[in-house]
């Protein structure tokens, strides 16, 4: 994806009107970022949680 030609073709649209292509536009484009960092949270989160115990389950102590 080409940032600046996004951003150019957002300037050249009539942005006035508050429905109009480029305000749509922008509103999608944040809402994938706002997913994407969601999703990306998640996971942040889950490293972290298994980071705690690094070692967990990686040997077995058997003894009888």
């Amino acid at each position: 994806m080409d940032i600046s030609s996004i951003s150019s073709a957002l300037l050249s649209v009539n942005s006035s009107d508050p429905g109009s292509l480029a305000n749509a536009v922008s509103i999608k484009m944040l809402d994938n970022a706002i997913s994407s960092n969601e999703s990306l949270g998640v996971g942040l989160a889950k490293m972290m949680e298994n980071s705690v115990y690094p070692n967990l389950g990686s040997n077995i102590d058997v003894s009888v």
